[in-house]
């Protein structure tokens, strides 16, 4: 039996906001990691329900729970975890996790992703996730398709609360964080951004078919399991809107990558360059269906 001292060190990171319903119940499934050193780092977007107090006093009680200073207002999740990337010390850890405030996770969430991590020589983890409402409905949310040339500058690794980074690729978002502060704090999707820079700079990534944690769902998700008709006319809202081609643009100049002549082509070659897109799918998108979307979405010039 090893030692605890053997075992990989993790900081957890976690994003809240109002979040005194659930916390409780998701950081018991974080303190029962096994296999794992792990102390939680959480930030607070200013609440009203009480959850700087109840974190306030956790710290106190535990030695593995911390908190950033207090009163922040971010108005969104990517802010606050960027804020987290950017303040927490990871000089003393082995991997850098990323939490949400109302999942639940399995005891050997941490233990698995690590361990995916060294067998397979990658410097980043993700995984599928089980979604399960209140009224006890359960579904996979499948994220493990096999990743593609340019998947990562059109759509996240999965969601951002199953990523695990090893320590150097998190050192390295870190100082980018800090050097091109503005700029990514303009972007609205964090687990999209930590992705794509780990791509964009050759870093090689996992996305594990096992579902490591339950995703809980309720109308307080900012982005939920993308299951129903309601969720697929929010996402034709923001295709229409121009969003999703201004994330796709903003993720890519960032990172140097809106010069690369695929990327270019696709991005910047007005309806033309939708066309081309719309038949070269297979190289952005890891799902048949979404695929499939976009293509149409391409096709009808609604794209860009």
């Amino acid at each position: 039996m090893l030692d605890d001292e053997m075992y990989p060190k993790v900081a957890v990171l976690l994003a809240a906001y109002n979040g005194l319903k659930y916390l409780p119940e998701q950081l018991e499934s974080i303190y029962g990691q096994v296999g794992v050193r792990a102390n939680i780092y959480l930030s607070v977007d200013a609440s009203n329900d009480g959850t700087e107090e109840y974190i306030a006093s956790l710290a106190v009680e535990r030695d593995d729970v911390r908190h950033l200073e207090f009163g922040s207002k971010f108005g969104g999740a990517a802010k606050n975890f960027f804020h987290l990337l950017e303040s927490v010390d990871f000089s003393e850890y082995d991997y850098i996790a990323l939490a949400d405030q109302d999942d639940i996770w399995e005891s050997d969430k941490l233990e698995r992703g690590i361990a995916k991590i060294r067998e397979n020589s990658v410097s980043g983890y993700s995984s599928n996730v089980m979604a399960f409402w209140e009224d006890g409905r359960e579904v996979i949310v499948e994220k493990s398709q096999p990743q593609v040339e340019y998947d990562y500058l059109f759509e996240a690794a999965g969601p951002g609360c199953t990523y695990i980074m090893d320590l150097s690729l998190a050192c390295d978002i870190q100082q980018f964080i800090k050097k091109h502060n503005d700029s990514v704090k303009n972007i609205d999707l964090h687990d999209w951004f930590i992705y794509a820079y780990a791509r964009s700079s050759k870093r090689k990534w996992f996305i594990d078919s096992y579902p490591g944690m339950r995703y809980r769902q309720h109308g307080g998700n900012q982005v939920g399991a993308n299951n129903s008709l309601l969720a697929a006319r929010r996402r034709w809202g923001l295709i229409k809107s121009r969003w999703y081609y201004g994330e796709i643009v903003k993720i890519s100049t960032l990172l140097n990558m809106s010069a690369d002549p695929f990327i270019r082509t696709c991005l910047f070659g007005g309806y033309m360059g939708g066309v081309y897109l719309a038949f070269h799918v297979n190289k952005v998108r890891r799902r048949t269906r979404d695929r499939w979307a976009l293509a149409l979405v391409c096709l009808l010039g609604v794209f860009s």
